[in-house]
């Protein structure tokens, strides 16, 4: 797989690219609420932060373009279904010419604590399907994730029947809380780079360490 700009291009010659924040998720009402959608959950806490308008369908994605601190954003709710997200993130990239250290992915994650926040600059899917779509589609671990935790399943509960259940009123709102910290940490991606971003927002007291 190829790519018009590189991972490891100069900050000169990508400062003035956009950047992209992908929220993954599964597209339609049904899954508005559920824990696989946290992804989907942040990108549009990060619009309405932002006052972004103007939503279109591209790429198989639901599409904001929104400007911070003199950056172009492209806000990204892949509406391929979790396991294709990856086809999805490709064809942005390849549109918007965005390089790959200006790429974003968020993501539910079973193996954090419940509203725990960890960036990560790569690594492996976790057993995320659609990680593992991206990485598979773009050829390449190599780009940023923001993984949002919602802990493993209680007792014996199969792990695709709890990722798919909506989160409790109670949950919500701790959820609410780490959306807005998670907003703040892709934020400072953008602003100041991932490892600023780690540093910040990786070493919360109480939270778990990064596996």
């Amino acid at each position: 797989m190829t790519f018009p700009f590189s991972l490891f291009q100069s900050q000169s010659m990508t400062e003035n690219l956009p950047y992209l924040l992908v929220g993954l998720g599964n597209p339609g009402r049904e899954y508005a609420d559920t824990r696989h959608n946290i992804g989907f959950m942040l990108i549009d806490r990060i619009t309405i932060r932002l006052n972004a308008r103007g939503m279109k369908v591209q790429s198989k994605a639901i599409v904001i373009t929104a400007q911070y601190e003199g950056q172009k954003l492209i806000l990204a709710k892949p509406q391929t279904y979790m396991n294709l997200s990856g086809q999805a993130v490709q064809g942005l990239i390849n549109f918007y010419k965005v390089p790959l250290d200006h790429v974003l992915v968020a993501h539910d994650d079973l193996d954090l604590p419940f509203c725990t926040i960890r960036m990560r600059p790569g690594g492996g899917a976790g057993g995320q399907k659609g990680v593992k779509s991206t990485i598979e589609q773009l050829g390449t671990p190599d780009f940023a994730r923001l993984r949002l935790g919602i802990d493993r399943p209680p007792g014996r509960m199969d792990a695709a029947a709890y990722v798919l259940q909506s989160f409790t009123q109670k949950e919500l709102m701790d959820v609410s809380e780490t959306l807005d910290r998670a907003a703040d940490a892709a934020l400072t991606f953008v602003r100041e780079g991932l490892n600023v971003a780690m540093n910040k927002f990786n070493g919360d007291a109480g939270k778990q360490a990064d596996k």
